[in-house]
């Protein structure tokens, strides 16, 4: 018996659909740091970020080919996975935003190959450039977690559209 490719004869994903349809999957929501060519710190919002191997430590996430910021992160040998704490809303929005200078005003310490790891956050990767590889419109980065730092604050999480908060269920 020979399998038929039936491929053709399905419909295109609609792709406000296909955005919609992940948003139903929450995700944590991240500022991925690093420093570009001149030393500068550079920063942006992802939750496309997952783990991917407790041995050898990996972590990846994505990037868009046209994000402004693709190059820097394509060069980088270190950046630093900023999980943010329910309270961090604003810095979501602003590493999210173009044209400022998101890191005016942002405390932050220096980490790993002097990667800045914003204050106050959840949780911190910080991670050496493993791998990049090609994903359509975007580019995956493996990263080799080399430390991490681990607080006692409530994540802030995203899904359908918007922010929310987590807390835990008592599930027997």
């Amino acid at each position: 018996m020979t399998a038929i490719h039936t491929d053709a004869a399905l419909p295109a994903i609609d792709s406000t659909e296909l955005r919609r349809c992940l948003g139903s999957f929450v995700t944590g929501v991240t500022v991925m740091t690093t420093l570009d060519a001149d030393g500068q710190p550079e920063g942006i919002t992802a939750n496309s970020f997952s783990s991917l191997s407790l041995n050898p430590p990996l972590i990846v996430w994505s990037l868009r080919l046209s994000s402004r910021s693709f190059n820097t992160y394509q060069n980088a040998t270190h950046f630093a996975v900023n999980i943010l704490a329910q309270d961090q809303v604003h810095l979501s929005n602003r590493f999210a935003s173009s044209g400022i200078n998101r890191f005016e005003g942002v405390a932050y310490t220096p980490g790993l190959g002097g990667v800045p790891l914003l204050e106050g956050c959840a949780s911190y990767l910080e991670c050496s450039l493993e791998a990049s590889h090609p994903g359509g419109d975007h580019v995956l980065f493996v990263g080799r977690v080399q430390r991490i730092r681990v607080n006692d604050i409530k994540p802030l999480a995203y899904g359908n559209g918007g922010y929310l908060s987590v807390q835990s269920l008592d599930v027997a």
